[in-house]
Order: structure tokens, then sequence, then C-alpha cells
């Protein structure tokens, strides 16, 4: 296998035992980057060392990786899986919401599995019952950071950064030296974009770290000019704002072709149906901002005979599961979810991400459009907004440099709107 640029960049800095951001495009192979080094440390792939070492090793957890949803977490135990083969899998074990937290427990105790994955929550909450011993952790690993910044995970994220890879004795105001700390944690920080807050995270929870594209780069090159204040508000100048439109740009696959087509409300379903035919769309993510609306979208789908299913995180651990395996399969043609469950999908298929609602930034749109275009394929992405929206489609082309194309569903087509004036003086 030949490793991708960002494996290239990341792995050797990571084996010298440095903090890293990871950023780069998403399906660029960001997991291996991270997955691979640790391996390389932990389990059955470790350098053999003294039977002595040894025996004490494998009684602590030595990495905990955190995302944060429960199915970007699955992906992330299916991709150690591949590596480790059923013999070794029981290596790692995640921490899953919403299941039996005892049968967990009982698992962790008989497994005594090396690496941890799961999300804030129930990491924390199995932790602060003194079920999880990660004091002598040697990696942390924050996959998709800048959620994980959000402010619902504010409290987990807190526990999470204050005990694991501290043993008694560490001092949480991080004033050892930086050999010292490196002895207790390596954090690892993950994501297809790296807006200010998460540079920020970067300087307060690790000394040294760098941040990763296609090059290793020292922090200090992207941080604005003049003293940053680590525990004050996100910095609102311009140096913060061209960070966040780079981070955004720098995570669009290379392979999308961007378009907007203008309707009215009423009228975004219907839309969006004609949408995935003029496309012969396959496998369609639809985005919309608000959990009670999805209902309705699919409802008006599956009204014209379009295969469609909601994603969300008020759906059961078992309905989500459903959904995924239908729509990876091909069963449904149409998933429309939210933000946040979205997060870490890895659905290679995936030929069209359609907006039914328009993003909040540019980051969040390139979160979007990262689910297609995944590997190198060639992908669709389709913002449907209203008349008074269309002043945010031209900021949002502005800030992330790529040509969004104002287009019509025409007789069954996809039409730019030059094509569309074309055809208007024709006929």
């Amino acid at each position: 296998m030949v490793p991708t640029d960002v494996q290239s960049a990341s792995i050797s800095v990571i084996l010298q035992n440095h903090d890293v951001v990871i950023q780069s495009y998403t399906s660029s192979g960001k997991t291996l980057a991270y997955l691979l080094p640790i391996l390389s440390e932990v389990g059955p792939l470790k350098k053999k060392a003294s039977s002595g070492e040894e025996s004490v090793k494998k009684m602590e957890i030595e990495a905990v990786i955190v995302a944060p949803s429960r199915e970007l977490g699955m992906q992330i135990v299916r991709e150690f899986e591949k590596l480790l083969g059923p013999v070794d899998k029981k290596l790692v074990q995640q921490l899953v919401g919403g299941a039996n937290r005892s049968r967990q427990e009982e698992a962790l105790k008989k497994n005594k599995p090396a690496i941890i994955v799961g999300t804030p929550g129930w990491i924390a909450e199995i932790s602060a019952f003194g079920k999880l011993r990660t004091h002598g952790c040697r990696y942390l690993v924050l996959d998709e950071v800048d959620q994980l910044l959000s402010f619902n995970f504010r409290e987990d994220m807190h526990r999470i950064l204050e005990h694991v890879g501290r043993r008694s004795g560490a001092d949480p105001r991080g004033t050892k030296s930086y050999l010292a700390r490196q002895g207790e944690r390596q954090t690892i920080m993950v994501s297809a974009t790296v807006p200010f807050s998460v540079i920020r995270a970067a300087w307060s929870w690790g000394q040294d770290p760098l941040v990763q594209t296609k090059r290793v780069i020292s922090l200090e090159s992207v941080l604005p000019s003049g003293p940053v204040n680590m525990s004050g508000p996100a910095s609102s100048s311009s140096s913060s704002l061209n960070l966040q439109s780079q981070a955004a740009v720098e995570s669009l696959p290379p392979a999308l072709k961007h378009y907007y087509c203008v309707t009215r409300l009423q009228h975004k379903a219907d839309t969006l149906r004609k949408c995935v035919h003029a496309l012969d769309a396959k496998s369609v993510i639809a985005f919309m901002n608000h959990t009670r609306q999805l209902k309705d979208a699919v409802f008006k789908l599956e009204a014209h005979g379009m295969k469609a299913a909601e994603l969300h995180g008020d759906l059961g651990k078992l309905a989500r599961s459903t959904t995924l395996k239908k729509f990876k399969s091909g069963e449904v043609r149409v998933m429309v979810t939210n933000e946040l469950s979205a997060r870490g999908l890895d659905v290679a298929e995936c030929d069209l991400v359609v907006n039914l609602d328009l993003p909040t930034d540019s980051i969040h749109y390139a979160h979007r459009a990262g689910r297609t275009g995944r590997l190198g394929r060639k992908g669709n992405v389709v913002t449907i907004c209203e008349e008074p929206e269309v002043f945010v489609v031209k900021k949002l082309q502005k800030q992330l440099g790529v040509t969004i194309h104002a287009c019509e569903f025409t007789e069954g087509k996809l039409l730019v709107k030059e094509e569309v004036r074309t055809l208007d003086r024709m006929r």
C-alpha cells in the first residue's frame, strides 16, 4: 500500500513523540495516519520488549481515542480490527452510549483492551465510576477535534484531558518539563478543518504541537501575530478568519463539482428529487439543520417513490445501525441527516451531497461536501436555497475559492445558468 500525503507527513512525526494536529481533507487517510504508529508501539505489532515490561503493560490502557459520534467510533474500531485480525481484535474495545454499561465494564475486565474508542460522555462516565484506568495512557487521540471542542462536550472533555495519561502525582497545570509530559501522554488531534479554536487548544493541551497538511509546519507559523489569550474567547481578528477559510479550503476533496439551485422553501424536497434524477445519483446524503424537519423531507421523497431514510441522534442505536446498513447496501437511496450524525460517515459510494439547509459557515460546508468524492472519486455538491440566501452561497464561494455554479433542473437534466439562457434563445 502506498501511503497518502497526510500519512507520509504524519507517521514519522508521531513516532518522534510529538504532539500533533493532523489536518487533511476527508477520505485522505487520516485514520491510518495515527492508527499505524500507535499499533507499532501498542499490541502484537509492537517491537518486543523485555518480558517483565510486557507483563506490566498488557494490563494497562495505552491509547484512548475520542470521537464525537458512535458511527465514527465504529469506523475507527473496524480499521483497527482489519489490521489486528480476528485473533487480536480484542485489543480494541468501543465504549458505546445507549448500550448496557455493566456489560461493557465486564468486557473491559475480561478482555483487558489496550486501546479504547468512544464518545466523550461515555468515556467520562465509565471513568468516573472507576472502571476505566487511563492514568498510564500513552496516546490520547481526538478525532474530529473541532466538534469535540463544542460546548456540548465541554465537561466530559475537561475530565478526559485531566485524567487520560495523568499518572498519580502529575501536575494538571502542565508545569512539568516537556520531556516529562511526553513520558505521560502524547496528544494527537485530527480533523478535516482546523479553525482557530483548535489551534488555541493545541497550544493549551500540548507543549510542542505541529500542524499537518501535506507537509509538516510549525504551529507558530499559523498563529496570528501578537499574544494569544488561551483562557479568553477565540480571536475575531482577520488572521483568525483567514485561518478558518484556509482550513476549509484545504479540507475539500479535490474532485468535486459545486452547484446551487434557487427555489421556494415548500419546493425544496421536490427539487431534491429532481436533482437526484438529473444526476442519476445512486447514493445521496441530504443535510438539514433541524432534526424535526428530517421526517417531513423523507415523507415527501417516499411519497414520490424514492427510497429515503432519516439519521439523527434521537434515533435508538438499532434504528441508526439499520439505517446506515440499508444506505450502504443501496436499499436506501437518499439519507436525510444533520451535521453531527454524518460526521465521520465513510460511504465511499456516495456520489451526491445536497444542502437542503445552508451550512452555518465554510468549515461546515467543507465537512458536508467531504461525504462525497472520497478516495479520489468524482462527486457533486448541490445547495438548494431560496433567493434571499444566494448572497450566502456567494460568500461561501469566495471563502472556499471554488466556483459554485448556478443551475436549474430542466427536462430531467442539470443545466448551469449559461446553458439555460442558451436553450431559451434557441426556442
